[in-house]
């Protein structure tokens, strides 16, 4: 089967990373064009990713007759400009996080993509980790009964880029870069289809001089009565730290997907060093390098799912809508932070009703059993309520 060939809209760290996952995981795809809006830049990544051509002419890469991809990883408020010119010559899309800038515009690219029939995929790497996706697999499975509750954490010193710390190009701080991240991932345990309803957050700037937020803490209501919960933020030192948990009324999933892994190395200062993970802050003294980045973030099974989707004719499992539904959630989070208070998620939502969480509860001997456990010599403990009195006893029985 014949491979494809794309244009990489952008040259920042974003790209390089898709662009090694591209060439190494499915090598008859190909970088073909790429595009930064310096020439210095597009120069120097071209050669050092092996790409044929480069401009800094963003309708020229877009409309490049011999590619049928747009890999968009430019900055946020260049994504409306960059969809529209790729539907509108034809070609398959693919848009790197945030979505757009706020719902609006996120919703403005998931409409135009529609309309023209193209192909559009939504780039959310850490809901395409290893462990992200077999854990959700096994919540998908039934492992850990009705999702009650996920915690997803990112937390890190700061972009890499200068326009990144710019609201007016990004829509926001540390919650635009990293919050869409952790609401997506809490999707992906509590159901796609399970709406967000309400949102409580809280914000404040505590360490970088700048207009927007460099911590925030949210906790966002679905449908079904599970909370979400995120926190980020641009000012953790010590390198990345990305954690899921997920409370279930049968079990329970903790993940640490970057910091502490089980790769551990020291290194004394003067010895050499080098990169070490992303977002490393020293090459010296107790480090935590990560075995193959590319694939720990999520980016080698993201495009794999991108790539197969299209060829099936099949939607990717994350879509243009998903990333919609994360910029709503934003804005609900940013209209809470100014608030004080619940806000609700205004979107056009698509997934139907969940319904509550609800569980049969064990009987024993006509009483409601409210918890079973097993005590040292091996008989269970229960603590049981009458339905009639509402009393709570205890009661030891064999097994």
């Amino acid at each position: 089967m014949a491979g494809h060939a794309i244009t990489m809209l952008g040259t920042g760290l974003i790209g390089d990373f898709y662009t090694g996952a591209l060439h190494a995981q499915r090598s008859r795809d190909r970088v073909h064009v790429v595009y930064s809006r310096s020439d210095d830049r597009g120069s120097a990544f071209s050669e050092r990713w092996d790409i044929p051509e480069h401009t800094t002419d963003l309708v020229a890469a877009v409309t490049h007759p011999e590619t049928d991809v747009i890999v968009v990883g430019i900055p946020n408020h260049l994504h409306v400009e960059a969809v529209e010119a790729a539907v509108a010559a034809g070609k398959a899309v693919l848009v790197t996080k945030p979505l757009g800038r706020n719902a609006d515009e996120a919703q403005r690219i998931l409409e135009a993509v529609e309309r023209s029939g193209s192909f559009g995929g939504y780039l959310e790497d850490l809901c395409y980790t290893p462990k992200a996706l077999k854990a959700m697999a096994a919540v998908d499975g039934g492992a850990v009964g009705e999702v009650t509750w996920v915690r997803s954490r990112e937390t890190h010193p700061g972009p890499h880029s200068a326009w990144f710390w710019d609201g007016r190009l990004t829509g926001g701080g540390a919650i635009v870069d990293l919050g869409c991240h952790c609401i997506e991932v809490i999707r992906g345990f509590v159901g796609k289809g399970n709406r967000p309803v309400e949102v409580m957050c809280h914000t404040d700037t505590l360490v970088h001089p700048i207009a927007d937020e460099d911590n925030a803490i949210a906790l966002i209501r679905f449908d079904s009565g599970a909370i979400g919960q995120f926190e980020v933020s641009w000012t953790f030192r010590g390198g990345m730290d990305l954690r899921d948990e997920v409370a279930g009324t049968h079990g329970t999933i903790w993940l640490n997907h970057f910091l502490r892994t089980g790769f551990e190395m020291f290194s004394a200062p003067g010895s050499g060093g080098g990169y070490v993970a992303e977002k490393a802050e020293s090459s010296s003294g107790w480090l935590f390098p990560v075995g193959d980045e590319v694939s720990e973030l999520g980016y080698v099974d993201m495009f794999s799912d991108m790539f197969r989707a299209m060829e099936g004719g099949e939607q990717p499992r994350e879509t243009l809508y998903d990333g919609y539904v994360v910029n709503a959630v934003m804005d609900a989070c940013y209209r809470s932070a100014t608030s004080g208070r619940w806000e609700a998620v205004e979107l056009d939502w698509r997934g139907g009703a969940t319904p509550r969480i609800a569980s049969t509860p064990e009987t024993f001997e006509g009483q409601t059993v409210i918890k079973r456990e097993i005590l040292p010599d091996g008989r269970h403990r229960l603590i049981v309520k009458d339905p009639e009195s509402g009393d709570f006893s205890d009661r030891i029985v064999a097994n």
